[in-house]
C-alpha cells in the first residue's frame, strides 16, 4: 500500500520507482477524481429517540443527511452521540459528511504537518480512503476521537488511561484528583494499589498504615459521585493488586461483604437494584477489582505449597498462606459477586515491549489496554464482515489482501493522531508520546464465525480468529517500522529495542506453530507469516514506530455505529435481533449471519427459508426442520438452550491472544448453577493457555441483577413424623425487567399516578403512588403505605385481601374522580384498590366485592347481568372482563375457560427480544439513560438504544 524514504513497501503500486521521503498511499477502494461522497446515496431522516418508559423525548434532531445504507441505530447512535454543537444552534452538524469531515481533515493536515506523506497526493489519497473507510462502515475510531477531534475542546483521542500511585499522602491525593479529571472527560482509568503500605506494616511515626482497601473507599465515593462527560453512568475504573501483597485477603472480600450488605438492606425493604436510591451507600461498587498473581504464586497452587506475603517497603515476607486456599477466596468472591477478575503478571510482562522503561502493573478498565503507568492508548476497531466475499460461485474468502491495507491505513492515521492530541494529565502525555502506544482491533467475529459455517467453540473458528489476529497485528507492526523508517521510531525505542524485537519474534514464532484448519485459515496465516517475516526484517532495520499496537477492546457505540451483530470477540447473543425500522416501529428478524452459514453448510434455498422460518418462530435451532444435529454447533450463542461454555470462550480468548500487543476486554459467563470448582478452573486454565487477564460472571450473583424468569419449582418439604414445623413466608421478588401500568388519577380534587408492576406471568407484585402538589405529609404517607402493601404482596398477602381491607374506607381527600369505572371514591385508598381490582383481579372475585368496571354495570342494566353470556365471548370481550393487562396471581382459582389473555410484552432492544424468546433474563442493568436493557460488550455493558456504555471505549 505504501512506499517509503528507505524503498518501496510491500504492496505498492510503484516498485523499483525513486525512494521519497515520505509514505506514498495506494488507493484501495476509490478512484482518481470521484469523492467517496459522491458513490453513495444519500437520505434525510428526523432522528427522536425516547424513553420508552415514559414516553418522554431525550434527543430530537430533523432533517439530518446520512447513506440510505445506514441502519436506524447506527443513524440515531452518530447524531445523539457524535455530532457537535447544540441541538437546535445554526451552527450544529446535521450530516455524516460534516462528521467525517471534521475528522479526516484533522488527521490529514496533521499527517502533512508533520511529513508522513511523500506528496500532497498522497494525502488528498489517504483522506478519500479514510472517508471511504469510515463512511462505509469498514471501521471505525473509538468514540473520543468523534468527540473532541476537529472542535475547540481539547482534543483528546483515548479511551484508556492506566494511572499510578505511591506510598505517600501526595501521591494518593494525586491519584484523586487525576482519576476524577478522567471521568469528567467521559473516560476511564486503571492503577495498581501494590506500592502503598499493608495495614500490617508501620508508619514511620510508628503507627499502623492504614493499608490500600482504606484509600479504595475514598475513589471509590469519587467515583460514584462523578458522573461521567456529565451523563447518567457511573465512571469506569479499574483497581490492581499484587497477590503477594499483605492486604490482599481484604482486597478480595471487599465486595463480598458489601454484597452481603446490599442483601441485609435489600430484606429490609430497601432499593436496592441497580440504579436503585440505596444502593449509593454501598461501598466498593464503581470499580471492577482484580488481583494480579504472579508464576510463583500459580505454581504453589498447583503444588498445594504456601505462599508469602510481602511487605511492601522492605520485600521481606511477613506472612506466609496456603496457596491453593487463597486462590480459593478469590474463586468463592468472583462466584459470589462477579471480583476480583485475574491478571497474569509474568504472562503479561513477557509480552512486553519497554521493559526496560518499567514494567506493566495495571490496566484500564475493560482490562484490554496494558502498558506503562500513566499511559494512554487510543482505539480503533475494524468490521470483520467488511472482509467476507463471496464468489460467483458461493464460494466464501476472507480477503487478507484488502484487510491488510486497511490495517495499514488505519494505524497510518492512529499514529498520526499523537501527534495533535491532548492528555488529561502532563505524566500521561509524555508518556503517551514517548512510546506512542495503539490499540487496533476488530468487531463483528461472532458473526463472522457463523456466517462462514464455524462454531463459535471449534477448532477451525479459533484458526480463524487467530489467524485474522495475526494478521492484525503483524500488518500493524510492520507498518510501525515502515512509519520509523519514515518520521523515526518511539523515543523509548533505543533503550527498548531488543525486548521489542524479541516480542515480535515471540509473536512470530507463535505464528509459525499455530494449527492451520481449513480453506478459510490457511490463506490468511500465510499472509500472517509473510508479515511477520517483514516485521523482523524491517524492525531490524528501521526500529518500531509503536511500542503496542493491537487489542481487542469492548467496541461498543462503535459496533453500533458500524451496525455489526456482535462487539469485540464476542459472540452472538441469539439467532434473532431487534430490529428499528425507518419512520418508526420495529421487528424481529433472524440474524442474516444465520442464512449465510447454512449455504456454506451446503444446504439448499428451500431447506435455509424453513429452519430461518423456524429460529424465528422458536429462537434456536434445535429440531429445525432438515437441520442435520453436527450442525447446532455452528448456532450456538452466548444465551439461549445451546449456549456456549466457560470454556468455550477461554479457549478463544486464548487462540488469540498470542496475537495481540494488549489483551482481550471479555466477561466469561458462567450459568447460576456453577460451582466454585468451576470458577477454579476457569482461571486456572486462564493462565495455563496463556491469557493476560481473564473476569467472569455467575448468572444472578448480584443482588441488583435480575432473577431468571423462567419458572422454578419450589421445593416440597416434607414434615418429619411427630414433630412441629414453622412454616415462614418467603418474599417473591420481581425481576428487574417487569411490566406495568401507569394510571393517572384525580379524586377530589387532589392529583396523583399510581404505578402498578407485576410478575410477568404471575400477578401484581408492587405498587408506587405519587402525589401531585401535596404537602410532605400526604405525598410521605403514600410512599410508605405503597412500600408496606409491595412487600406485603411480595410476600404472598393475596390483592383480594387489601381489596376488601381497603375500599370503602373514607376520608379526605374525597369524591369525584376522572376514571369512567371508579366514579367516586370515599379517598383515595378507596380508589387506587377499587382500580387494582378492576387491572388485576378476575372477574368472579372483584363481582363478589361489588366491583365492577362501566361496560360490566351498563350490561348489567341491559341484560340484568354483569357477566358477558358464553355465546360472545370473544378474545376482545374476555380481555374487557379479564384484568386490564396480567393474569391474576396462582393462588387465585379461576375458571378455566376465562383465563385472561396477557398483553405482549413489548421488547425495545435485541437484548429484551431474546429473554422474551428464551424466557430468561440477560445479566445486564437497565440504561439510565434510555431506560433499555443493556447487553455485554466485552467486560463492560452496551446500551443499543442510545449507544451508551458503562465502561471506557
Amino acid at each position: 500500500m505504501t512506499e517509503t524514504a528507505s524503498g518501496p513497501a510491500r504492496g505498492s503500486r510503484s516498485k523499483g520507482s525513486k525512494a521519497t521521503k515520505g509514505l506514498r498511499i495506494e488507493r484501495v477502494h476509490t478512484v482518481p477524481g470521484v469523492h467517496p461522497y459522491d458513490e453513495v446515496v444519500w437520505e434525510r431522516r428526523d432522528v427522536v429517540m425516547t424513553n420508552w418508559r415514559d414516553g418522554s423525548i431525550n434527543f430530537e434532531q430533523r432533517g439530518v443527511e446520512f447513506p440510505d445504507s445506514w441502519s436506524v441505530n447506527a443513524v440515531n447512535i452518530v447524531t445523539s452521540k457524535y455530532f457537535r454543537g447544540a441541538v437546535g444552534a445554526p451552527g450544529r452538524e446535521s450530516s455524516l459528511k460534516q462528521l467525517i469531515d471534521r475528522v479526516v481533515g484533522t488527521y490529514r493536515k496533521a499527517g502533512e504537518d508533520h511529513g508522513y506523506f511523500a506528496s500532497p497526493a498522497d494525502a488528498e489519497i489517504f483522506d478519500h480512503e479514510l472517508t471511504y473507510a469510515l463512511l462505509h462502515q469498514v471501521f471505525s475510531f473509538n468514540s473520543p476521537v468523534w468527540f473532541n477531534v476537529g472542535t475547540k475542546q481539547p482534543q483528546q483521542v483515548s479511551a484508556c488511561f492506566i494511572l499510578s500511585v505511591d506510598d505517600s499522602m501526595e501521591s494518593i491525593l494525586d491519584w484523586y484528583k487525576e482519576e476524577g479529571m478522567i471521568f469528567k472527560g467521559g473516560s476511564g482509568a486503571g492503577l495498581n494499589l501494590s506500592r502503598i503500605r499493608s495495614s500490617k506494616e508501620l508508619l514511620s511515626s510508628g503507627g499502623n498504615a492504614s493499608g490500600p482497601v482504606s484509600f479504595m473507599r475514598g475513589a471509590d465515593a469519587s467515583a460514584g459521585t462523578i458522573k461521567s462527560g456529565g451523563a447518567t453512568r457511573r465512571a469506569a475504573k479499574m483497581v490492581v493488586l499484587d497477590v503477594d501483597h499483605p492486604d490482599v485477603e481484604a482486597f478480595i472480600e471487599t465486595k463480598v461483604k458489601e454484597e452481603e450488605k446490599v442483601r441485609a438492606l435489600r430484606d429490609a425493604g430497601f432499593d436496592m437494584d441497580l440504579g436503585g436510591d440505596d444502593i449509593t451507600s454501598v461501598q466498593y461498587q464503581n470499580a471492577n477489582n482484580s488481583v494480579r498473581v504472579n508464576d510463583e504464586f500459580m505454581r504453589a497452587v498447583e503444588a498445594g505449597s504456601s505462599f508469602g506475603l510481602r511487605a511492601r517497603m522492605t520485600g521481606e515476607v511477613i506472612d506466609e498462606v496456603d496457596a491453593k486456599g487463597l486462590f480459593r477466596k478469590m474463586a468463592e468472591a468472583a462466584w459470589a459477586c462477579a471480583d476480583p477478575g485475574i491478571q497474569y503478571d509474568d504472562t503479561i510482562n513477557h509480552w512486553h515491549t519497554s521493559p526496560e522503561s518499567g514494567r506493566i502493573s495495571a490496566s484500564n478498565p475493560c482490562s484490554e489496554y496494558m502498558h506503562l503507568d500513566n499511559s494512554s492508548c487510543n482505539l480503533a476497531s475494524l468490521n470483520l464482515m467488511k472482509f467476507l466475499r463471496d464468489d460467483d460461485q458461493g464460494n466464501q474468502s476472507f480477503d487478507a489482501e484488502r484487510f491488510a491495507k486497511i490495517v495499514e491505513l488505519v494505524i497510518t492515521a492512529m499514529d498520526i493522531s499523537i501527534c495533535f492530541a491532548d492528555f488529561p494529565t502532563h505524566k500521561i502525555g509524555e508518556t503517551t508520546r514517548a512510546f506512542r502506544q495503539l490499540g487496533i482491533g476488530y468487531a463483528n467475529l461472532g458473526a463472522l464465525l457463523m456466517a462462514t459455517g464455524h462454531a463459535y467453540d471449534s477448532d477451525g473458528g479459533r484458526a480463524l480468529a487467530g489467524a485474522i489476529t495475526s494478521l492484525m497485528t503483524g500488518t500493524s507492526y510492520r507498518r510501525s517500522a515502515e512509519l520509523a523508517s519514515v518520521v523515526g521510531p518511539y523515543e523509548g525505542y533505543a533503550r527498548n529495542s531488543d525486548a521489542h524485537k524479541r516480542v515480535m519474534k515471540q509473536h512470530s514464532d507463535a505464528n509459525g506453530v499455530a494449527t492451520r484448519v481449513d480453506d478459510l485459515d490457511s490463506p490468511v496465516w500465510a499472509a500472517a507469516t509473510e508479515a511477520w517475516q517483514d516485521v523482523i526484517r524491517l524492525g531490524e532495520k528501521h526500529g518500531f514506530r509503536n511500542a503496542q499496537a493491537s487489542v481487542l477492546a469492548p467496541t461498543g457505540t462503535i459496533g453500533l455505529m458500524m451496525d455489526c451483530d456482535t462487539t469485540g470477540v464476542e459472540p452472538d447473543l441469539a439467532l434473532v435481533k431487534f430490529k428499528k425500522l425507518v419512520g418508526g416501529g420495529s421487528m424481529q428478524i433472524v440474524n442474516n449471519t444465520v442464512p449465510k452459514a447454512l449455504k456454506r453448510l451446503g444446504y439448499q434455498p428451500e431447506q435455509v427459508e424453513a429452519v430461518v422460518a423456524y429460529i424465528a418462530e422458536h429462537g434456536n435451532v434445535i429440531d429445525a426442520p432438515g437441520l442435520r444435529p453436527e450442525h447446532y454447533e455452528v448456532f450456538d450463542c452466548a444465551m439461549g438452550e445451546r449456549a456456549i461454555s466457560a470454556m468455550g470462550h477461554v479457549r478463544m480468548m486464548a487462540a488469540a491472544q498470542p496475537f495481540l500487543s494488549g489483551a482481550i476486554s471479555k466477561t466469561v459467563n458462567l450459568p447460576e448453577s456453577a460451582t466454585v470448582e468451576e470458577v477454579e478452573e476457569v482461571y486456572f486454565k486462564g493462565w495455563e493457555l496463556g491469557l493476560k487477564a481473564l473476569a467472569i460472571y455467575r448468572d444472578n450473583c448480584k443482588v441488583g441483577q435480575p432473577l431468571s424468569a423462567k419458572k422454578k419449582e419450589a421445593a416440597k418439604v416434607e414434615p418429619e413424623p411427630e414433630k412441629i414445623v414453622e412454616y415462614r413466608p418467603v418474599r417473591n421478588r420481581l425481576p428487574k425487567g417487569r411490566p406495568g401500568i401507569t394510571t393517572s388519577f384525580t379524586v377530589g380534587g387532589a392529583e396523583g399516578y399510581m404505578t402498578a408492576n407485576s410478575y410477568p406471568d404471575d400477578g401484581l407484585g408492587e405498587v408506587f403512588l405519587k402525589m401531585s402538589k401535596q404537602g410532605s405529609t400526604l405525598a410521605g404517607m403514600m410512599d410508605a403505605f405503597s412500600i408496606a402493601v409491595s412487600v406485603g404482596l411480595q410476600y404472598g398477602v393475596p390483592l383480594e385481601t387489601y381489596v376488601s381491607k381497603f375500599t370503602n374506607m373514607r376520608f379526605e381527600p374525597a369524591g369525584m374522580t376522572d376514571d369512567p369505572d371508579v366514579r367516586m371514591a370515599q379517598s383515595i385508598v378507596d380508589y387506587i384498590f377499587r382500580r387494582l381490582a378492576l387491572d388485576f383481579l378476575p372477574f368472579e372475585t372483584r363481582s363478589a366485592l361489588g366491583i365492577h368496571s362501566v361496560e360490566e354495570r351498563q350490561r348489567h342494566l341491559d341484560t340484568g347481568s354483569y357477566e358477558s353470556s358464553d355465546d360472545d365471548m370473544d378474545v376482545e370481550g374476555l380481555a374487557q372482563s379479564a384484568p386490564r393487562q396480567f393474569a391474576a396471581p396462582q393462588h387465585i382459582d379461576r375458571k378455566p375457560e376465562k383465563v385472561a389473555v396477557p398483553a405482549p410484552k413489548q421488547a425495545h432492544n435485541s437484548t429484551e427480544l431474546v429473554e422474551m424468546q428464551l424466557g430468561l433474563n440477560a445479566d445486564a442493568p437497565l440504561c439510565f439513560s434510555c431506560g433499555t436493557k443493556m447487553r455485554r460488550a466485552g467486560s463492560c455493558y452496551l446500551c443499543e438504544g442510545c449507544g451508551s456504555t458503562s465502561g471506557c471505549s
